[in-house]
This record gives structure tokens, sequence and C-alpha cells, in this order.
């Protein structure tokens, strides 16, 4: 047992030797490396040393502009029949001022306001949800509340419509500037 111990440290020895032999482990000063854990990160980035998991490692093609997702884009398109108070595209979230609906008298106000939350980037039933919130006024008395309506699911159909005609769009354009059909005439039957 004692020799299996005296061999076992003389190769890890052995082979530490070699390591460092080798430029595997290089001593280095604390003045030569940040001791904030973001700086060093950012250095051994722009020295191109490192792993990077997740996020950190992007595909072409992937963006996080607004101007690329197809349903950010048809959601604004869909809603522009109203001013916006909020539009956060990292927050995911469209948020339109209050208007009128069509049934005021001069005693009762009604106002509504839509809010659209992006729960996905994908084009799909469940990536968006469309509330209507009402304002009804009574004079001075004004009460708010979440409501059913048509009206959002005629949105949500519409900006899910718009939004998959859009992707189909940009996939056509791709294909035809950069994909298999790059520099070839199409010609189209009647």
């Amino acid at each position: 047992m004692r020799t299996k111990l005296i061999k076992f440290s003389v190769l890890t020895i052995i082979t530490l030797f070699l390591l460092n032999s080798c430029g595997f482990y290089k001593r280095s000063d604390i003045k030569d490396n940040p001791v904030n854990v973001d700086e060093r990160v950012k250095k051994n980035i722009q020295e191109g040393r490192g792993v990077r998991f997740g996020k950190g490692t992007t595909r072409g093609g992937d963006f996080d502009f607004a101007s690329s997702n197809p349903l950010w884009r048809s959601a604004v398109n869909v809603l522009d029949f109203v001013p916006l108070t909020n539009a956060s595209y990292s927050g995911g979230i469209i948020i339109t001022e209050w208007f009128s609906s069509e049934n005021n008298t001069e005693s009762t106000t009604r106002e509504l306001k839509i809010t659209v939350q992006f729960m996905s980037n994908e084009i799909r039933a469940d990536a968006i949800k469309v509330l209507v919130f009402e304002k009804s006024c009574l004079q001075n008395n004004c009460k708010t509340k979440k409501i059913k309506s048509k009206l959002e699911g005629e949105l949500k159909l519409a900006i899910l419509k718009k939004a998959a005609l859009l992707e189909k769009d940009e996939f056509k354009n791709y294909k035809d500037t950069k994909g298999k059909n790059r520099g070839k005439t199409v010609i189209k039957k009647k």
C-alpha cells in the first residue's frame, strides 16, 4: 500500500512538472489581473481566452433588435390606430393610451386600453397575451377593470397572421438573395 502511495506521489509530481514546463500553469501577478470579475471576463474575451456558455455564444442570424422580430413588428403595425404609452421590446410589452369607444354619452364616458405581452419570440398561439381594460366614468367617478372582449381575440389573431406573413416574406427574400436561388432568375408560371 505504501509503495502505491509513493508511486502515485511521484507520478503526480512528474505530471505537474511537465504541465508547468509546457506553459499550462503560468505564474501571474495581481497587478496584471483585474480583481473585479466583470473586468477579468472582459479582458479574457478581448485576449481570446476562456469559454462562454449559453447566451454568450450566438449563431448567425440571431438578433436582439425589435426590427428583426416579426411578432413585435406586426403588433406595432396592428396597433397603429391608437397612440402607444409604452412600447418596451426588452420588457416584452406594448401598452396603448386610453382611447374612446364608440358608445359614449354625455353623462358616461367609456375608454379602452390595450396591453400586449410577449411570452416568446416564436410565432405561435401562446406567444402573446392581449389584455383589454375599460375605464368607465360617470361624471367624476371612474372605475377601471379588465374585461373579456372579442377585441382580445381579434387583435391576437391579426398580430399572429401579420407576423406569419412577415416571416414568410423575410424567408422568401433571404432565399432569393442569399439562399439556394441566389443569382438565379426565377421564372414565374402564369
